[in-house]
Formats: C-alpha cells, structure tokens, sequence
C-alpha cells in the first residue's frame, strides 16, 4: 500500500461540490487515506453529510471538526494515518477517525487521546453519529442542495464503483479480512444504478473495484449464475463509457470476460495480484500455488483478446523466500512479459499470521530483490512501449495545463500506470475528452504523441 499522492488525498483534491456555504451552515473536513476502496467511503460518508445539511471544507480552518479515514494495512501506512491524525489535531483540534486502523482504537487513543471518537471500516452510521456529537446538524431543505451524484472525490470524468466489501482469501500477509470481514457483494441493481447515474453526470471511465472482484456474487446463495461477475460487466460495458477492473483473482472464469474485451465493451485491461511465482512462496503466503497453470491462463487471455494489458503486483522478500525462489519469479516475469507491474518489500503488518513464519529476510537482501526485480519490469515496460510507436491510440484526457495535456490510454489506470503526454496542438481539449493520437517516443512507462483529427 502507497500513500496517496497529492492529487488524490481529498483533504487537498478538494470536494467536487460549490463551495457555497451559507452562514452557519455546519462544516466537515476530510483527509482520506489509503487505498481506492477508503476513497469510496470517504465519498459515501461526505455525500450523507450533505444530505443533512453539512458544507464540506476544503481546508482545516474553515471545517467545525475534521474526519481522518485511515488505512491500516501496513506499519508504514499506520504511520502515516498516525501523522494525518496528529496534523488535523493541530491544525483544527476536532479530530473524528475512521476506517481501517480504527479497528484498532485503543492504537489511535494511545498516540493521540485527544480524537473525539474513533469508529471502524465502513462504520457508516457510527462516523454519523459521531460527527452528530460533535458538529450538531443544521439543515435548510429549501438551500441545502446535492448534487445527482453525491460527493465525490476524483476528477469529474472517471469514477471508482464499489461492487463489493470484504473478502473471502485467507492470505498470511494480509489482515483485510479482520478488518473489513468477508465477502459482501452489493446487489447488480444497486451497482448499475449508481454507474448510470454517473454516466449521465458525464463520467467517462468507471473503475470497477473491490477486494476481489472476480468473486462478486459468489457469496449469494440464489444466484441465477455461477459467476456474477460476468453478466455485471457485460451489462456496465453497454453503458458507452471506458469500464476498468482491478484486483481480479485468476480464476479459470476470468476467461469469460475475453470477449467483453476483445469485443470493446470492456477496457482490454486487468489487473490481477499475483503477489510471486514461486509455488512453496505461494504456499507459504496461503495462496493458489499454480504459477505454471497461470502462465497458461496468460496465454489464453493473450490469444483470445490480443490487445489485453496485464497489470500486477509482488512481494519480494516474503520469511522463507531463498534467492532460488526470487530467481523463479524473475524467470516467470521474463515469460509472463508483464505490461504493467508494482512490487513490495514484505514488512511485518500486526495481527498478520506470517508474523510468526520462521526465516525472515534481512532487510538489505530484500532492497536488493526489490531492486532487481524493478530493474526487470522497467526493462519489460519500456520494451513494450516502444513497440507502441507508431500505433494509433484512443486516449482519455486527464489535465491540461500550458505545457501541454497529460492522458491515458486503455491500458493505463489513473495514479496507478503511466502517462500519454500530448505537448503540441493541445488546444481546445478539456479532461474527459477522448482523442485519437499517434504515438511518436516511448520512455520507461510513459508515451508521447501527436493529436490525430477528429
């Protein structure tokens, strides 16, 4: 888990509603931490705070009291929720927490008494209710407006969608499922309606997420099919708008959505967590020891959707990983040929059972993996990019400034993947538009090309 960069922590994006508070309206601030997933919650909470009549703050002075959702996954993001925490106490005194470390209230009261209450992941009501306590409502039916879409906190032209809670893996490095439970999937019905109304807001790409999607629905008893999965992406894809899905598992079933892809109704783009090759480490880590199964899986999406970009992430220096392990994950990454990866150094996470696995890796021989490892992707992503010059490309436009636009291809996530730069004939685009351009340089992970006409 990486600490958010600038432009996605809300308390700095800023609210995407008027700032139009009236006098003594009650007013929240927010700092989101964490993953894509808190970010939804986030913008659940603020958007029920408007409806009773709450102005949201763009900054800490003009908030009556600030809420820090934070993330919990690692020692070094408790670090920094414990920082976040202590910067709003300073720079506004009226802290409410919650979120993934608020599983863990007596770790936040210890490091800073002073927060007003602490509540846990998707703890909707008790945020409310705490925020009630704090900051009494003060709502004015006939001024108080929200908007269609209720409050968000990304750019206006691409939306994360939510599809389900919790997860169902018992993996030994990996402490979500205490913190959030297991599988929950939210009813088709629910998903669609919130995505149409994002459509018809003017979002240009939903971002389908949660901690496992490829088992969506696998936890309703009645389900008319087996894979849910399925039917819910075919029927986002008929929505005219880029869909992306992340953090799906390798299940055989994941070949059904080829077509979909190879068809254009979905984004030719998945991003699955293989986490390493090595069968023992996958052992070890309590996940499915199939690399070799999966590099056939690989192959079939290649042949079945050509264009396909796989992203993924690793973890190096897992306790037991010897360099004979770390070399078969890099001789797998050399056939698997990756188009986009992350890697991570394992560190200890409180409450993780491989905690307690023996053989841990000194720090400095996971630097170095980590370092080769790198060394190996950026090798492979650059010579995939390169093979992109000369190739037209659609691209989603996602900020324009005097230096030029900065966009994204099909294959590229927001915050997550690289960059199509267009630095001439600029003129006139806006963020959401979709261009055709011609790629005419490849860096490490980014792209630069020259705008086509319409």
């Amino acid at each position: 888990m990486t600490q958010n960069p600038p432009s996605l922590r809300p308390d700095l994006a800023r609210a995407l509603i008027p700032d139009d508070r009236r006098a003594g309206q009650p007013t929240i601030g927010m700092v989101s931490l964490g993953c894509p997933k808190a970010l939804v919650d986030s913008e659940r909470i603020l958007t029920r705070l408007r409806a009773e009549g709450y102005a949201i703050s763009p900054d800490y002075q003009g908030a009556d009291a600030v809420i820090v959702n934070t993330c919990g996954f690692l020692d070094s993001a408790k670090a920094e929720s414990l920082d976040a925490i202590g910067e709003a106490l300073r720079e506004n005194g009226r802290v409410i927490v919650t979120g993934c470390l608020g599983a863990e209230p007596d770790y936040i009261t210890g490091a800073h008494p002073r927060v007003l209450a602490v509540t846990g992941p998707h703890q909707y009501e008790q945020v409310l209710d705490a925020v009630h306590a704090a900051v009494p409502p003060a709502p004015d039916p006939f001024i108080d407006l929200l908007p269609a879409t209720g409050v968000r906190l990304t750019p206006r032209h691409y939306s994360y969608l939510k599809i389900a809670e919790g997860c169902d893996h018992k993996c030994r490095f990996c402490i979500i499922p205490d913190m959030r439970g297991r599988l929950v999937s939210r009813p088709a019905r629910a998903v669609l309606r919130e995505a149409e109304r994002l459509v018809e807001a003017g979002v240009k790409e939903l971002l389908v997420i949660s901690q496992d999607t490829s088992a969506y629905g696998t936890d309703w008893k009645d389900r008319e099919t087996k894979f849910p999965i399925v039917p819910l992406a075919r029927d986002l894809g008929s929505l005219g708008v880029w869909v992306r899905l992340h953090y799906v598992y390798p299940y055989p079933h994941v070949r059904e959505l080829n077509p979909l892809m190879a068809g254009g109704q979905i984004l030719p783009y998945l991003d699955i967590p293989f986490q390493h090759a090595h069968p023992e480490v996958l052992k070890r880590m309590a996940r499915p020891a199939a690399a070799a199964r999966t590099l056939d899986e690989i192959a079939a999406w290649r042949r079945d959707c050509p264009d396909i970009v796989l992203r993924s992430t690793f973890i190096v220096g897992f306790p037991g990983e010897t360099e004979a392990e770390f070399q078969t994950l890099l001789d797998w990454l050399d056939e698997a040929q990756l188009d986009r990866v992350g890697c991570f150094k394992y560190e200890n996470v409180a409450g993780a059972r491989s905690n307690a696995l023996p053989d841990h890796v000194p720090e400095e021989v996971k630097q170095d993996r980590w370092d080769r490892f790198m060394e190996k992707a950026q090798a492979i992503s650059a010579a995939k990019l390169e093979a992109r010059v000369g190739q037209r490309l659609q691209v989603l436009v996602d900020a324009i400034d005097e230096d030029g636009a900065t966009c994204r291809t099909m294959g590229d996530a927001p915050e997550i993947d690289g960059h199509l730069y267009i630095d001439e004939g600029f003129e006139g685009l806006e963020p959401g538009d979709l261009v055709t351009v011609e790629v005419e340089e490849a860096g490490d992970y980014d792209l630069w090309g020259r705008r086509l006409e319409a």
